[in-house]
């Protein structure tokens, strides 16, 4: 199989993993990069406030995504660009929380995606003094981007796994977390509670 995946990132407006406010999306085929995208997001009702924290680190204020596509409009388009994919992400527990806790706020079922996660396998792969994304994609060669912007962040990440998967000679995703002890995980999404039904 080829090294196939889709590089994602989210930013968020607050501390709710619920609150997207942007995202972005790189594709790879065969270990090139072939299309990348992104767009922003109005956060879910109840997580939409923006905090100072969060501006700083982004530059997304609210009159940003005020005409922006809700959480539920933009999951068509996201589930497209993703198709079967694996999903590959920088800390990949805080985006697939992301996408999970945005679904639970809108009632919207979220994918089952199978993911991986480029900080687990930078950690295996490089000896650095930091493996926050900026250090680690400078070390695959990919340096001096706009850190959190979304996009940008995953075509970081995704040249990250590129270069990890060239070092070990690893032809897919699978042999490049078999090969570092990684897990390829998958969101869980809970079944549906049972109807019942009282009879008179």
């Amino acid at each position: 199989m080829p090294l196939d995946f889709t590089a994602i990132d989210f930013e968020t407006a607050n501390s709710s993993n619920a609150s997207a406010c942007a995202v972005g999306l790189v594709r790879v085929r065969d270990g090139r990069i072939v299309e990348k995208t992104g767009w922003l997001i109005r956060p879910p009702a109840g997580h939409d406030v923006f905090f100072e924290l969060n501006m700083r680190i982004h530059g997304i204020r609210p009159e940003d995504v005020a005409d922006a596509a809700s959480w539920t409009q933009q999951l068509t388009p996201l589930a497209a660009f993703v198709g079967d994919d694996i999903l590959v992400a920088h800390n990949a527990g805080f985006d697939m929380a992301v996408l999970k806790r945005a679904c639970d706020a809108t009632g919207d079922e979220c994918p089952p995606y199978r993911y991986a996660c480029s900080l687990q396998v930078a950690r295996k792969v490089y000896r650095l003094e930091s493996y926050r994304l900026p250090f680690v994609a400078a070390e695959a060669g990919f340096a001096d981007f706009p850190h959190h912007n979304a996009t940008a962040d995953a075509l970081a990440c995704a040249h990250v796994m590129i270069d990890a998967a060239r070092r070990l000679g690893a032809a897919d995703i699978g042999s490049l977390t078999d090969a570092v002890g990684v897990r390829v995980s998958q969101i869980t999404v809970a079944a549906a509670p049972p109807v019942s039904f009282a009879v008179a």
